[in-house]
């Protein structure tokens, strides 16, 4: 075995606990507030004079950073000027939704944004429409979608992921004199997006789902068994109603045959690869090994997993949990996992790691040679996705919050249960799973750092006897 992974010891380990939030934690004025307020900030910064925030349903997390809340069914569009008056443009079906936003806004209607058939009486063009909302000749206009684009082939700022009708309406609007420009990086640049760090309220926010997710994954684990199927397990992955921020995986053996992606009614059996993925607001969890109790039980093919596969990726996760800090540089961290888990060897190709939120993937500071410090405030995901030919996949997928004191201060006084559950994970992974973490990240779910690779021997699970690397850091335990 390499020398880089003699010191993960596959041993008897305690499972976590399940600690199951009771309550989602909702997001103050205050805190609503602050975020129109950082928005209105950037805006005067860059001179723009409107921003135009897109939403549909699966991308409206800027959207509901400012309103509170997302289309379910339709398209919308929240006008922004840079003095704080907004304009909520809405299809049939969210018209209501002004009522409850959470900024003062105008509502106008806009059928073009409501479903197939649905009644679109109109005596406006939606160019008219954008008018009614403010816009005008000559303005410098701002479009937020949900991308984040960095080519260095193509002028980046007019590159446009939102409906054609919408950009062109508002370049006919502004006219010749007028500037329509891409401005996604306002709510998303892993360096300067406002989104990028949480304030107290919000950390509290999205833990809930975070630990919500982590407790169904566990869950589900537990109840994996040959014989039972995919549908059997995925019925544990059940979320209190709370919207999922990808799609729920539950495969056992080879995945998406039939180009399916959801669970099926495939039972479970001795050999299989097996992989469980959920994601809700605010954190994913996600788990891959094998249904095995032993060595003894994986196809021949693959009956060194664990020494080319399973340690070494824990051994990376660990690297990775062990160095993420305030002051790291995203390159720095990319640099740790290449040298752990060479990309050339094992297949990796995504960022190994990245910013959350309401969506899974928010952008990411860790590529290589970046120059973005990670700071306080940012909820960062392990995520890293190595691939073997012949191979199963191996995943221990979960979060983290970077908190410096004062944003520790603040937690532990007002969010005092949140904090608990945090404290009791960092005990957990230093005591059981032998991962120290620097004292100002905090777990954001129950299972992180945990990877059993037999899943089916579930008093065992990977652990990281070695240290070294920060054991001048103290263990929070209240």
């Amino acid at each position: 075995m390499d020398k880089a992974y003699q010191n993960i010891s596959y041993q008897k380990v305690n499972p976590p606990v399940q600690h199951w939030p009771k309550s989602p934690v909702s997001l103050t004025k205050e805190t609503m507030d602050q975020r129109l307020n950082k928005v209105l900030r950037q805006m005067e910064e860059k001179g723009t004079d409107v921003l135009c925030v897109y939403a549909d349903r699966e991308h409206g997390g800027n959207f509901g950073y400012l309103t509170g809340f997302e289309p379910r069914f339709e398209e919308a569009v929240l006008v922004l000027h840079r003095d704080g008056k907004a304009f909520l443009m809405l299809g049939n079906e969210s018209l209501r939704m002004g009522n409850y936003c959470r900024i003062k806004n105008t509502v106008i209607h806009v059928p073009h944004f409501s479903l197939p058939n649905q009644p679109m009486e109109t005596e406006f063009t939606l160019r008219e429409l954008f008018e009614k909302a403010g816009i005008s000749q000559g303005m410098c206009i701002g479009i937020a979608g949900w991308k984040l684009f960095t080519s260095h082939k193509e002028d980046n700022a007019q590159l446009f992921e939102v409906p054609y009708m919408i950009v062109e309406s508002i370049k006919s609007a502004v006219g010749k004199q007028g500037r329509v420009q891409n401005e996604g990086g306002l709510f998303i640049s892993p360096d300067t997006g406002v989104r990028v760090l949480n304030n107290a309220n919000e950390i509290a926010h999205f833990e809930y789902g975070a630990a919500l997710a982590s407790d169904c994954v566990l869950e589900a684990l537990e109840q994996v068994e040959t014989g039972k199927t995919e549908l059997e397990i995925a019925d544990f992955l059940a979320a209190s109603g709370q919207p999922v921020n990808v799609q729920t995986i539950c495969a056992t053996g080879e995945r998406f045959t039939n180009a399916e992606v959801a669970p099926r009614n495939k039972k479970i059996a001795l050999g299989d690869t097996f992989s469980v993925t959920m994601g809700l607001r605010g954190g994913l969890t996600s788990r891959a090994g094998y249904i095995a109790r032993c060595r003894e039980d994986l196809p021949e093919k693959a009956c060194d997993y664990m020494e080319k596969m399973a340690v070494p990726y824990f051994a990376a996760a660990a690297a990775w949990f062990e160095t993420v800090g305030i002051g790291v540089t995203g390159g720095e961290l990319y640099e740790i996992i290449e040298r752990v888990l060479p990309k050339s060897e094992y297949g990796w190709v995504l960022n190994p790691g990245h910013l959350t939120s309401s969506e899974e993937w928010l952008s990411s500071p860790i590529e290589r040679d970046s120059a973005i410090c990670l700071k306080s405030g940012m909820m960062l995901q392990m995520d890293i996705i190595p691939k073997r030919a012949g191979y199963g996949g191996a995943s221990a997928e979960d979060g983290i919050v970077i908190a410096d004191e004062a944003l520790r201060d603040e937690i532990r006084s007002k969010y005092p249960e949140t904090w608990e559950r945090m404290c009791r994970r960092r005990k957990y992974m230093a005591e059981e799973l032998g991962i120290r973490l620097k004292e100002e990240i905090l777990p954001m779910s129950d299972s992180t750092g945990y990877f059993r690779p037999y899943l089916l021997n579930k008093g065992y699970a990977l652990k990281n006897m070695s240290c070294t690397s920060c054991t001048d850091f103290d263990i929070i335990t209240s």
